[in-house]
């Protein structure tokens, strides 16, 4: 096989993949107990494709959960959290997030299982995360004696309800300059 070839067959490999993962969060998304035959059927793929790359409903679930939390960490990187100015890297980095948790709020809702790849990689989001707040204190965008745990809990729930509720039918930009000021600035009256 030439390697034309087999490069070739990766990446059907890897298309195929990404369609069921995509499928199974649409399937699970409406009805988290779907069968891999229906993940399969919304994929487009027969049924022992879905099962000659995932052994079982747990390993699809794992894998999804894996890919979500990459593309979840990607959309942290583009946000440029260790050399955009913090106010700027907060807000890049939380219009990204919201559109990624929108297309995935199934597999980002799921709890990782302790020590899998999602469990990694959302601790190392959890740290990026607290190291922006920290670059944002410094820029005294945040008080000096501020509990950035707290805060960085705020923040996700922040993010949590603008996705979860009304958001009036507001685009990422618009929601995380919202998410982003009522961090910084709270309800209170301004000056």
């Amino acid at each position: 096989m030439g390697e034309t070839t087999a490069r070739s067959l990766r990446a059907d490999a890897e298309r195929s993949v990404r369609a069921i993962l995509e499928a199974a969060e649409r399937v699970l998304a409406e009805d988290p107990a779907a069968s891999m035959e229906q993940v399969a059927a919304a994929a487009g793929v027969a049924r022992t494709t879905i099962h000659r790359r995932f052994a079982n409903r747990q390993a699809l679930v794992e894998a999804l959960a894996s890919s979500a939390a990459r593309q979840l960490a990607q959309a942290v990187d583009d946000g440029r959290p260790d050399t955009a100015p913090p106010l700027v890297a907060m807000h890049r980095i939380t219009a990204n997030v919201l559109q990624v948790k929108s297309a995935w709020a199934f597999a980002l809702g799921l709890p990782a299982a302790p020590g899998s790849e999602a469990d990694v990689i959302q601790q190392e989001i959890g740290r990026t995360c607290t190291a922006v707040l920290r670059r944002a204190q410094a820029d005294k965008l945040i008080d000096p004696s501020a509990d950035l745990d707290w805060v960085r809990r705020v923040y996700y729930a922040l993010i949590g309800e603008s996705l979860h509720g009304d958001a009036d039918g507001a685009d990422p930009d618009t929601l995380a300059a919202r998410i982003i000021d009522t961090l910084l600035h709270g309800a209170g009256p301004r000056a």
